[in-house]
């Protein structure tokens, strides 16, 4: 394998977290290869897919019976080998929340907020919801209203009924006209959003990227293996901050807001190792049929359509 000191950091930094958090990356995995394939694979050649990466074999399995338990997956035994694929849940929740990992640009903003009053709920339950809807980009307008400025209605009361709170909570839509560059709105953004804190977050993962991106621009192309390592951890790091950020309009945002640049970073790697990823995974994973399956259409379609190198 040809040396690559840039991906031997990163790797060499996520085996050397504690905790690992195997449950989180399999999520990963499964979300952004696994589903566009058919969604099934067997549980050995995942075990040894994730291996390189730091995951023994143990804490695959016990990782995988977990999202069984926590109803993303589902088993299939075919002989003594067990087959795991996403539950309709599973399926659901992967769509919801990678749609805006590989989108290519901001959505537009219309000026609509989304709000949610929890006043309704007891104390226990609103720490829950509200814990919840943080890591779906909201922020706090008051004790008990939160806001968002892309959410849809369908998808917060789909958060709702995944709690049993749709009964309890109110959802307010506000078409806030001619106010989106106003003082005040700009105020309260940095009121109701830990901006600096996400621009941390965004920060930290182009420190961890561009030297990935720097040898990828200089050097010849990496192996299969290694692209689908970069491609994976960068998967992983992006969207464990993207599901946080509001993504709220550039009016609202400083003018060198690192979001934008972590944005065209994750496409541009990925644009040039995901052909590679494939390949890699066409080796080692398998299903009941043999090998996986190709990708279907819409996976094509990612950060304006996948091209090859």
């Amino acid at each position: 394998m040809p040396a690559f000191p840039a991906l031997e950091t990163l790797v060499d930094n996520f085996r050397s977290r504690r905790p690992i958090r195997a449950g989180s990356l399999i999520i990963t995995v499964y979300g952004d290869a696994i589903a566009p394939r058919g969604g099934t694979v067997w549980l050995g050649s995942l075990i040894n897919l994730l291996e390189p990466l730091g995951l023994n074999q143990r804490l695959v399995r016990t990782s995988v019976f977990r999202l069984a338990k926590e109803n993303w997956l589902v088993a299939d035994q075919v002989g003594r080998r067990s087959y795991y694929s996403l539950t309709g849940p599973g399926i659901r929740r992967f769509r919801k929340a990678f749609k805006r990992v590989y989108a290519e640009h901001n959505p537009e903003w219309d000026g609509r907020w989304l709000m949610a009053i929890l006043s309704q709920l007891n104390q226990d339950d609103r720490q829950k919801l509200r814990q919840e809807l943080e890591w779906h980009g909201f922020g706090h307008l008051a004790p008990t209203v939160m806001l968002h400025p892309q959410m849809q209605k369908p998808e917060l009361q789909a958060i709702l009924q995944e709690f049993d709170y749709q009964d309890d909570v109110i959802m307010l839509e506000d078409l806030g006209e001619g106010a989106v560059a106003s003082r005040a709105l700009r105020l309260q953004t940095r009121e109701s959003w830990n901006l600096p804190k996400l621009a941390e977050n965004y920060q930290n993962f182009l420190d961890k990227f561009r030297p990935i991106w720097n040898h990828l621009k200089e050097k010849d192309n990496p192996t299969p293996e290694q692209c689908f390592q970069i491609r994976v951890l960068l998967i992983h790091e992006y969207r464990r901050i993207i599901l946080r950020d509001p993504e709220l309009p550039d009016e609202l945002l400083p003018g060198d807001w690192a979001g934008s640049a972590a944005r065209q970073l994750c496409n541009n790697i990925y644009q040039r190792v995901w052909e590679g990823a494939e390949a890699h995974m066409n080796d080692v994973l398998e299903t009941a049929e043999g090998p996986l399956p190709p990708p279907n259409s819409k996976f094509f379609q990612r950060y304006g359509g996948l091209r090859s190198q």
